[in-house]
This record gives structure tokens, sequence and C-alpha cells, in this order.
């Protein structure tokens, strides 16, 4: 918990946060107490989530589907799952296995 706390103070100031799959080695308490941090770091500032997991975008503002280095598809999670691209299809297959 120390190192979430002491990484919160290291961003503070900055106005854009770059995190490239910031929760890929760690159990889902830690990545909780990540996002709680993300979320008070985030007022008034530009952050920037590069992941794999679901979990971890799902909540973004906008999402950014890249397939082969190119953007095919955009939009929040709710209109992505709408629009039944490789986003919904992906994120389904992901969620399969917490049923």
């Amino acid at each position: 918990m120390a190192k979430t706390s002491t990484c919160s103070g290291f961003f503070r100031d900055a106005p854009i946060l770059i995190l490239d799959e910031p929760t890929s080695a760690i159990d889902a308490k830690a990545e909780y107490e990540i996002f709680q941090n993300v979320q008070e770091l985030q007022k008034d500032k530009t952050v920037l989530i590069i992941s794999h997991r679901f979990s971890t975008v799902r909540h973004a503002d906008r999402i950014i589907v890249l397939n082969q280095g190119k953007i095919i598809e955009e939009g929040s999670h709710e209109v992505l799952m709408k629009k039944k691209g490789l986003y919904a299809e992906l994120f389904e297959i992901q969620a399969q296995g917490y049923r």
C-alpha cells in the first residue's frame, strides 16, 4: 500500500498520466487500490491507460480499440458493446472466465 501512495504523490502535479498495463502483474485487490488512487488523481488531468484487461478500461470516458496498429472502434463501454464489434466480442470472451 505504501508503494501506491508514493506513486500518488509522484504524479500529483502531472497534467497527463500515462499508465501502460498498470495492473498486468497484480492481484484484484491491488488493482482496486491503484484505481482508487487514479480516481483521486485524475481530477483536471488527462489519463491515458493502455491495457488488455477490460476491467481496467471499462469505466473510461473514451475507449479506443486498436487492431494491427489502426483505430477500428471508439466510444464508451456502452457504445462499443452496442456496436457488437471487436471490443464487444473480446469483452464477452474475457467475461466468460468470470461466469
